[in-house]
């Protein structure tokens, strides 16, 4: 019987055999899985990223790095772009600006009267760098700016 006659799952059980014996059961039913498996496959093609979406990612963070230097060093920095975010408060409303959806009565109103300061960090949910606002008080929760407002606020910064 020649080799390309058998299915490929028995041909790769009996290529693989020396190996996979060599490992737990469920690690063996895991493997097997694994590589029977289209959407297995896709899921992992889906996590691996190309040069072109590594160099923007670097880009980006070097960006929000600029950032967060030129906040914690320059304080006419976050006075600018308080007074950009203010103005785009005013004219588009809060919804817009922020990446939260709800947000309560007193953090709203903080924000709405410019009473905030403004932070890099990790954004709650996607765990990347992101402009954050930062009521002020007693709440302490960070607010995130959407992706393309944090962008544009830190190109205007780095800009000048």
């Amino acid at each position: 019987m020649h080799l390309a006659a058998l299915p490929d799952c028995i041909l790769y059980t009996l290529l693989m055999s020396d190996y996979v014996d060599h490992l737990p059961s469920h690690e063996r039913a895991r493997i097997r899985q694994k590589m029977r498996s289209p959407e297995a496959y896709e899921r992992l093609r889906e996590k691996v990223k190309g040069p072109e979406d590594l160099e923007n990612e670097m880009k980006k963070s070097e960006q929000l790095a600029e950032l967060h230097f030129a906040l914690e060093s320059d304080r006419s920095v976050g006075e600018k772009i308080k007074a950009s975010i203010d103005k785009d408060i005013r004219e588009q409303g809060i919804e817009h600006i922020v990446d939260a959806d709800a947000l309560s009565p007193e953090v709203k109103t903080q924000l709405e009267q410019g009473k905030f300061t403004l932070v890099v960090s990790a954004h709650p949910s996607t765990h990347e760098d992101t402009l954050m606002l930062l009521p002020e008080g007693n709440i302490q929760e960070k607010i995130p700016v959407k992706t393309s407002f944090s962008e544009q606020y830190a190109g205007q910064v780095l800009s000048r």
